[in-house]
């Protein structure tokens, strides 16, 4: 009952649009997916991409203890002995001990896309299979296009699988390359290829299942070739891969560990599935995926009043898992849905306990329904929830006190001679637009149509009162960069912190150019990532309120201590 684990993110995963691994990038994978528990780990097609063929060179710089280094590439070409075929001495350079060869299975594609026999082709499995043996490797075949490919012609397919078992691979691996078939498909063709295989004498052979995921039933596909007999899975960390990705390998292993007697990973492997998506996810640069199953960040918050009352009984009657068991948790959101449950189960996320405080658990109630009636939303936005938490228990940090902001936009040079509009603020509210005049030295060095921002910044922090300008590519990044240097003089520990992200929505879009606005910044330190959310009838007023509550929540967050308001000079 052990099921191997076989990684292709490496490989097929880096094949997804907008990731590009470099192999800087693969040595840094490799020990995450290995500390999954792993078998196989496939790092590319040495031979065939340079860069893969530089991988392999420096796989000594990273070294696996219990996984094992996969070449990947494709059998003989037609007409070519094993021996003197330029790809397969490529993969005998690599040095890995394990090679996958991909073969098809479909006769239709060796007939229309290699452009040879059905004879041929098993060949070209037969002599490269026994030739790689020979140099004392271990072999396994990816039979491409399986599932089309015994739909059309079962008897050429299957005569492919024994072929490869003959030659003398350990497993053949079914591939579901175009992603199409659903699991009652799968299972009914791997239960049919068992039997034709065991009566041609190799009922012990060992069959494996790559799923893509075009159908939206990859995860659901192999787990169906496992029951059916399948003793191989072949994935992706986060599902990466071509088009819409491969089975997501971590959500396989969860559902296998979890729901099933089958062998594959330890209860401490599988407790690092969740940072080890998070950490794939800051290599690749690609943003995790909230609602992934089992280690999205989303995969156990709770958002209904409902649901809060009953997870305060057991939290297992809305819960399919305990989240700690694949190093997740579970989270409690709030918003005009929750009630006082919700929220009381939430201020226990961070340390406050308000079951005997019947009073500020009313009022935080009244606070966010009445926030979230005026367009803010606090599902993603935790640290500005956790402020007003703090605020109305009176524990809310206070580590400055604005004076007054604003910010300049102007467009120098334009057709008449002035700059564009120029907005402004003072004290957190948005003032009407003013025009640039031309020759205004504050543009002066600017060429013509270039944008100018600038933003100034007057506050009190420290016992002192700071006034600082800031230039960014717009008005939100100057007052950004204002904001920062006025604090920076008073709390070092905003060196660590970095604005990650930014989002905009347009709240009520039938007022058009005069709807509300919501903005969401993320922020992070390193160690960890929080959202801030800020609403107004501008941008820029949005935007400073999630800015300047980020950097308050990110400062007590690093353990500052709060300023004084007896600090401040008297005016």
């Amino acid at each position: 009952m052990k099921i191997d684990v076989y990684d292709v993110t490496l490989r097929d995963g880096a094949q997804q649009e907008g990731i590009n691994l470099s192999v800087a990038d693969k040595l840094a994978l490799m020990p995450l997916i290995e500390s999954i528990g792993v078998d196989y780990i496939e790092g590319g097609w040495p031979g065939a991409i340079p860069r893969d063929t530089d991988f392999y060179r420096r796989t000594d710089e990273v070294p696996l203890s219990t996984a094992k280094l996969t070449a990947f590439g494709a059998t003989r070409k037609a007409g070519v002995s094993a021996a003197d075929d330029a790809q397969i001495q490529g993969l005998l350079d690599s040095g890995a001990p394990v090679i996958t060869l991909v073969a098809k299975s479909d006769i239709r594609h060796v007939e229309q896309a290699l452009r040879t026999t059905g004879e041929e082709n098993l060949a070209m499995v037969r002599d490269s299979v026994e030739y790689l043996r020979s140099q004392g490797r271990e072999v396994m075949i990816d039979v491409e296009h399986f599932f089309d490919g015994f739909s059309f012609d079962p008897e050429y397919t299957t005569s492919v699988v024994a072929e490869c078992f003959a030659a003398g691979a350990s497993c053949v691996i079914l591939c579901d390359t175009n992603g199409g078939s659903l699991p009652s498909h799968v299972t009914n063709i791997v239960t049919d290829l068992k039997e034709r295989l065991a009566s041609a004498g190799f009922q012990d052979a060992k069959l494996g299942i790559h799923a893509h995921d075009d159908g939206g039933c990859a995860v659901a596909n192999s787990i169906a070739a496992i029951e059916a007999g399948c003793r191989q899975v072949q994935g992706t960390v986060n599902g990466y891969g071509e088009r819409t990705g491969n089975a997501n390998l971590l959500t396989i292993l969860a559902n296998l560990a979890l729901k099933t007697d089958y062998e594959t990973v330890s209860q401490e492997q599988l407790a690092r599935l969740a940072s080890v998506s998070h950490a794939a996810s800051e290599i690749t640069n690609i943003s995790p995926y909230a609602r992934q199953p089992y280690v999205g960040a989303s995969a156990f918050a709770h958002k209904a009043g409902l649901h809060a009352s009953a997870i305060r009984v057991n939290p297992d009657l809305y819960q399919h898992i305990d989240p700690l068991a694949v190093g997740n948790d579970m989270r409690m959101l709030v918003s005009d849905m929750a009630g006082r449950a919700s929220i009381e189960l939430k201020t226990r996320e961070f340390g406050i306990d308000l079951s005997t405080n019947k009073e500020a658990l009313s009022e935080i109630t009244r606070r966010v329904k009445a926030a979230e009636a005026a367009g803010y939303t606090y599902d993603a936005a935790d640290a500005s929830f956790e402020l007003i938490v703090r605020d109305v228990v009176g524990d809310r940090p206070q580590y400055f006190v604005i004076e007054a902001w604003r910010a300049n936009i102007a467009t120098v040079g334009v057709s008449n001679g002035n700059g564009g509009g120029a907005k402004t603020g003072t004290a957190g509210q948005v003032g009407s637009a003013g025009s640039a005049g031309e020759g205004n030295s504050a543009y002066q060095g600017f060429h013509s149509g270039e944008t100018f921002a600038e933003a100034t910044v007057k506050l009190f922090a420290g016992g002192r009162r700071y006034m600082r300008v800031g230039e960014g590519v717009g008005p939100v990044d100057a007052l950004d960069q204002a904001l920062r240097t006025a604090l920076k003089n008073v709390y070092e520990e905003l060196a660590g912190i970095e604005l990650i992200d930014f989002k905009v929505r347009i709240l009520d879009t039938h007022r058009g150019t005069g709807a509300a606005t919501r903005v969401m910044i993320e922020l992070s330190d390193g160690h960890g990532i929080w959202r801030t959310v800020g609403v107004g009838d501008d941008v820029i007023e949005a935007s400073w309120e999630a800015l300047t509550e980020g950097y308050e929540y990110g400062l007590r967050r690093a353990g500052v201590t709060p300023w004084v308001e007896g600090d401040r000079p008297a005016s």
